[in-house]
């Protein structure tokens, strides 16, 4: 018994003591992933051709060696058990006032001027960096594709990336027209929440305070009451909840009683970017702004086949926007953007774990409706249509559209095919223009042929 005695006393100070990093810092686990690492690097590489030809990349040796310096010190402090050689990363610094930052899967990352004008010492700019970087480590953006249940295309879910996910407003406008995206959601509030978190853990182990991250999401947000483009802080919602969990995560950490702050290089690198004008987006040739002028439907039609899945015919001055083998995205020029579309149809198929259709159907919906940069919509009714000669389901949604500022109808028609897979029609519009589009709609849905 005094054997016994002793040695729980020994194990109670032996916990007591231990450091707070090792009892109770937060496990972070990556989220399923069907996807290779090395095409989280392919996807990554291919991206980085297109945004640099449209993004005004910094070309000055010594403010990017320095931001290069900060992001290999954070990825040297990557966890053993979470670090993949195979990434390939590297730090770009953008030459645009906006507050943003954004990685791409397998490691290319890049910093606004913007950023580092608004942050007050190295930790706030290492901070988001880190925050970017375990995005990329944990891998969200492939992540991503597999948590849908309809797997879509590489270029629709980097669209989600660079027109959803990481920027908004008018510079990711541009970037989305490049790959034609904006009807996938952004990254979800979980995988927010772990980069947050993987991002405080290892800005610590790199000797960073990680509550200068916490405190860059409310300097940030107090620096868009000012009316300035804040593009980083559209797709990283809720910053006072933020602030909190990684306060409190900073807490589990052994942090070092003397983190990097103001540095000489941090300082030297602020003035000099002073006395250097700031960049403008260039477009592409022949591209036009992401939203604008729509025409109405043409009367005539042209015939689209999603192989093994359906053929319909569509108004000739639509644009295929986005397609998979499992999911087509049509929209007239000037409809489609960084936050989805205004006009048009999103038609596809996706598995159903049940013969229910109104379970699935509902499933379905509550996708839709939960998907970050629909939240405007809301469920009106749901009545029983024909869709394709089949029994099916048309479930109405309105809302205020952000782009157009006016009432958005959205209808969804769902039927299981053939296959029994749940086939789908989603029609979008503003209210003013019904007239027109219903008759569009209408010719589309009468030519559907299920396969």
């Amino acid at each position: 018994m005094k054997a016994g005695r002793k040695f729980i006393s020994l194990f109670l100070i032996w916990a007591i003591v231990l450091p707070a990093t090792i009892l109770s810092q937060t496990a972070i686990k990556p989220p399923k992933n069907k996807f290779k690492v090395e095409e989280d690097v392919k996807l990554g590489q291919q991206a980085v051709r297109e945004i640099e030809r449209e993004l005004p990349i910094l070309n000055d040796a010594e403010i990017t060696r320095y931001v290069q310096s900060v992001g290999d010190r954070l990825i040297r402090a990557i966890p053993p058990e979470l670090d993949r050689p195979e990434f390939r990363y590297s730090f770009k610094v953008v030459n645009l006032k906006e507050i943003n930052a954004f990685a791409l899967p397998g490691g290319p990352m890049y910093v606004n001027r913007g950023i580092i004008d608004v942050a007050d010492n190295e930790g706030e700019l290492a901070g988001v960096m880190a925050h970017e970087i375990s995005h990329v480590v944990l891998r969200h953006a492939t992540a991503q594709i597999t948590k849908m249940q309809s797997p879509l295309s590489m270029a629709v879910i980097l669209g989600s990336i660079l027109g959803g996910g990481i920027l908004g407003g008018d510079l990711g406008a541009q970037l989305g027209s490049i790959v034609a995206s904006g009807y996938v959601s952004r990254y979800s509030r979980e995988y927010e929440t772990q980069s947050d978190i993987l991002g405080a853990q290892i800005m610590a182990r790199a000797g960073y305070d990680p509550n200068d991250l916490a405190n860059m999401f409310i300097k940030i947000e107090n620096e868009s009451g000012g009316g300035r483009t804040i593009e980083w802080l559209s797709s990283h919602p809720d910053p006072t909840n933020r602030y909190k969990r990684i306060k409190q995560e900073a807490q589990y950490l052994s942090v070092s009683r003397n983190p990097i702050k103001v540095t000489p290089d941090f300082l030297r690198i602020k003035r000099k970017l002073q006395s250097i004008p700031p960049g403008k987006m260039q477009p592409r040739s022949g591209d036009s702004s992401e939203y604008g002028k729509v025409s109405k439907p043409s009367v005539r039609t042209v015939s689209y086949t999603l192989k093994d899945v359906v053929r319909f015919r569509y108004p000739a001055n639509w644009e295929v926007v986005n397609e998979s083998d499992v999911e087509v995205m049509l929209a007239p020029r000037g409809a489609y953007g960084s936050q989805g579309i205004t006009h048009g149809v999103v038609v596809g198929v996706r598995e159903a774990s049940t013969r229910n259709l109104n379970l699935e159907t509902e499933m379905f919906v509550r996708e839709i409706l939960q998907r970050e940069g629909n939240d405007f919509l809301r469920y009106e009714t749901s009545s029983r249509a024909t869709v394709a000669g089949r029994n099916g389901l048309v479930t109405l949604l309105k809302g205020r559209s952000p782009v157009t500022k006016q009432t958005e109808v959205v209808r969804i028609y769902t039927t299981f095919n053939p296959d029994r897979k749940l086939f789908y029609v989603v029609t979008v519009a503003p209210g003013s223009e019904l007239n027109d589009y219903d008759v569009a709609f209408q010719k589309l849905l009468n030519s559907i042929v299920l396969y």
